[in-house]
């Protein structure tokens, strides 16, 4: 369970390492964040997959660490982690490029600066191992002449170069990513929020699914009231409460069955709606939604979670919203599923494509998802948008937006 003062991985900003195995990308994250968490090892292609540290780095905030496998690994096992390594960069805020001292810039460091300069994420370049590097200063001028970016000289060994590099950190971090807020440009001090939490097979025991948590936590730090309740104490609540809320907010799937107990003055959406637009491009999503009324017998429909969960007999991705959609349009489609971190690399295969609402993903991923689909010219849609298009509610779920 996640704990309400602990900043989730996905809102976090995501520091990810790249370099050539050995370059001490390991030895790196160790230092930075004072603790052993990544394996160290003079034995080349100790990193395999990507190894993932969550901690604070003063004045950025909540980070996530991820030290990355070395990109010259020549093996048919190392182009396996390869692909792993560059996977990340999808969902990188801020890069460190980190060179080996005594190696030199090689090609390997070359390849990987251009791919962060097409995708335009920010980076740090860092020569590591400074202290078995002599006449240094100067060397590291070549370094970066060669490489031509500025780099800033590290040694994990001595810590020559730590406070630097965290400072160069500290001014290229985007300003908007030290901003977390879901609701809060929603809704004002004292506002009353109402939040609709059904407790299904599908509710994890003892605690509220991570969209909820972070929803609850946002209206708490803007200085509003959260009111919890099921599905069936709705018109209750409203009447017990003395004074309108501001605004209701309902799981997805309960979309129905709370929209007719709640008067049509009072704003009404869902968590994945606001997440729709936290965590990627609502108006593009909404553009998904009405693609469902175009869709023809045999069209391809890909459902994709970012995560991995057990399926319940009524589960939500791969038997509610598929029976809906046939209902809806009458046709017969054809389902495929995608769960987890990556992405299928197909997207052009489908004719529309059905999202969660990425709340184990960051903003970078999530949008890295979004935009394969529209260059590959595939609506895509999340499970909250649709579930209101399904319904017919959709207009009135934007409305908070407008």
């Amino acid at each position: 369970m996640v704990s309400l003062n602990e900043t989730p991985r996905a809102e976090r900003v995501h520091i990810a390492l790249f370099g050539i195995t050995n370059a001490g990308k390991s030895s790196l994250i160790n230092a930075l964040t004072d603790q052993e968490i990544a394996l160290v090892s003079d034995v080349k292609g100790t990193t395999t997959d990507p190894v993932y540290k969550a901690m604070e780095l003063s004045p950025i905030g909540p980070v996530v660490l991820i030290d990355t496998a070395g990109l010259d690994d020549r093996s048919e096992l190392g182009e396996l982690r390869k692909e792993k390594t560059l996977e990340v960069l999808n969902k990188t805020d801020v890069a460190i490029l980190v060179c080996d001292a005594q190696a030199g810039i090689t090609d390997f460091d070359r390849e990987i600066l251009q791919l962060l300069k097409e995708k335009k994420i920010p980076l740090v370049g860092v020569i590591n191992k400074l202290d078995l590097l002599a006449e240094s200063e100067v060397k590291l001028k070549k370094y970066a002449q060669k490489l031509g970016i500025k780099l800033v000289g590290v040694s994990t060994y001595t810590g020559e170069g730590l406070k630097e590099l965290k400072e160069a950190l500290i001014k290229i971090v985007p300003e908007d990513k030290n901003k977390f807020s879901i609701i809060g440009d929603l809704i004002s001090p004292g506002d009353f929020v109402v939040l609709v939490i059904p407790l299904d097979e599908s509710a994890p025991k003892g605690r509220l699914i991570l969209p909820q948590q972070q929803t609850l936590r946002d209206i708490l730090d803007h200085n509003a009231v959260a009111i919890a309740t099921k599905e069936d104490q709705v018109k209750e609540t409203l009447s017990n409460l003395g004074k309108k809320p501001r605004l209701v907010i309902t799981d997805s799937q309960a979309f129905g069955k709370v929209s007719v107990q709640i008067p049509e003055d009072v704003p009404l959406t869902s968590f994945s709606i606001l997440f729709a637009r936290h965590k990627g491009d609502l108006k593009e999503l909404v553009k998904g939604a009405q693609a469902v009324s175009k869709l023809k017998d045999g069209d391809k429909i890909l459902i994709a979670e970012a995560c991995t969960h057990h399926r319940q007999s009524d589960d939500l991705g791969t038997v509610k919203i598929p029976r809906w959609l046939k209902q809806k349009t009458g046709k017969e489609l054809v389902f495929e599923h995608s769960s987890g971190y990556s992405f299928p690399d197909n997207v052009q295969d489908y004719d529309l494509i059905i999202h969660c609402a990425g709340c184990m993903l960051n903003r970078k991923a999530m949008l890295y998802r979004i935009n394969q689909a529209i260059e590959a010219g595939v609506p895509i849609v999340n499970y909250g948008v649709l579930i209101a298009y399904l319904h017919g509610i959709l207009d009135r779920a934007l409305e908070p937006f407008k």
